[in-house]
């Protein structure tokens, strides 16, 4: 394996985010290796003796595989120790008490116990959780999915199990969700619509105590279109969930004003792209706006600047002093051309390199000079195993 460019100074680390926070949110736009950051950050928690919890809620295989799991469920699942621990090339050493979890997020089934932990009664429940129209929701309404990643959170931290919980969450067009499901969940559900069927409904467990021609007419009319037995499941569901909607209101704003806390870091992931880089500083601005603690930056794929003043006839004399290449008998027609490729190859990098580094300085610009903000190297192999988690690590944890 190719030997990795030296690690982050310690002022640019998040070495005292994985041992003094206890929850780490990561946000970032898809394909900025947000997955793999969260993985890092978890197992650099674990290898600094602190019993760790990665929870995703990115439907991805790569969390699973890069922790040397066959697949993640909704149930958590323990990563083996040596694994945690192995090894690292550069000769770092770890506190072996600590472990590593993880844990792939079930939206459905999380939502499922939510309702078991507000309803009032076993039947209830039943009813519930049959219900085809509670189906639809706490699978598909805006921001059940990211509601019921809060309400695991909150779940998780208040059991006190965990020293650190490292959440990976979807890209930022949902993750922006993360901080605005319970508005939007509750909104959907006290709809002024929803709540004009409710009081058609009149409170019973079934069937619909219509007051009014204008109400007969309408209930009439959309019968016609959805069939009299949705609008039964309907007021049904208006019934039974009502009763615990005022538990889902209080676990949001729980989990909101948690997610405020000290004790908590969001990192904002992100390559030098543009796009990238412009969603990155939206979230921040969001996470200033509400008072949300920011942990930092982390930029993947960065283009070093490497500078070389050096001839071509140097190049070329360097080409040739390769044994390789020497075995070739290679004209020196085709050394200068190799020679011709390498410089303007070298000299693209330096342009990417620069690039880089102007759309850096926004990040900078916008966190400030203080902010943490560390740069990973365009790296030549895939981050997919623990040890190469361990050799990301020297660069987000130094």
């Amino acid at each position: 394996m190719r030997a990795l460019p030296p690690a982050v100074s310690s002022s640019q680390s998040f070495a005292d985010v994985v041992t003094q926070k206890r929850i780490l949110v990561c946000v970032g736009s898809g394909g900025v290796g947000k997955t793999t950051t969260a993985a890092t950050l978890a197992l650099a928690g674990a290898r600094r003796g602190r019993k760790t919890l990665v929870l995703t809620i990115d439907p991805a295989k790569r969390l699973a595989n890069s922790l040397g799991l066959d697949e993640l469920g909704h149930t958590v699942q323990w990563v083996n120790h040596a694994l945690v621990h192995t090894p690292s090339r550069w000769g770092d050493g770890t506190d072996t008490r600590g472990e590593l979890f993880a844990m792939m997020l079930d939206q459905k089934a999380a939502f499922d116990e939510v309702v078991r932990h507000h309803a009032k009664d076993p039947e209830a429940i039943r009813r519930i959780l049959a219900n085809p129209i509670y189906a639809q929701i706490s699978s598909s309404l805006a921001g059940a999915q990211e509601y019921a990643a809060m309400a695991k959170l909150e779940e998780f931290h208040k059991t006190g199990q965990w020293d650190l919980i490292v959440v990976d969450t979807p890209p930022t067009a949902h993750a922006l969700d993360f901080l605005d499901a319970p508005q939007k969940l509750t909104a959907a559900i006290d709809s002024p619509a929803i709540e004009w069927f409710r009081k058609m409904q009149g409170g019973s467990a079934s069937g619909w105590s219509v007051v009014g021609k204008t109400g007969a007419f309408v209930l009439k009319r959309l019968a016609k279109f959805v069939g009299s037995r949705f609008l039964d499941d309907l007021a049904v569901f208006f019934t039974q969930f009502n009763d615990i909607l005022g538990g889902f209101r209080q676990r949001a704003e729980e989990t909101f004003a948690l997610l405020r806390q000290d004790q908590v870091g969001f990192v904002l992931v992100a390559s030098p792209e543009q796009m990238a880089v412009r969603e990155a500083l939206f979230f921040h601005e969001r996470l200033a706006a509400a008072q949300m603690p920011f942990a930092g930056f982390v930029v993947n794929r960065v283009h070093q600047a490497r500078p070389a003043a050096i001839a071509r006839g140097e190049v070329e004399a360097a080409l040739a002093a390769v044994p390789e290449v020497a075995a070739l008998g290679l004209s020196g027609t085709s050394l200068r051309m190799a020679a011709e490729a390498l410089t303007a190859a070298h000299a693209d990098l330096e342009v990417l390199a620069a690039a880089d580094e102007a759309a850096i300085g926004k990040l900078r610009a916008a966190a400030g000079d203080d902010a943490r903000l560390v740069r990973v190297p365009f790296l030549p192999e895939d981050v997919h195993d623990v040890s190469r988690l361990v050799d990301l690590g020297r660069y987000l944890v130094g």
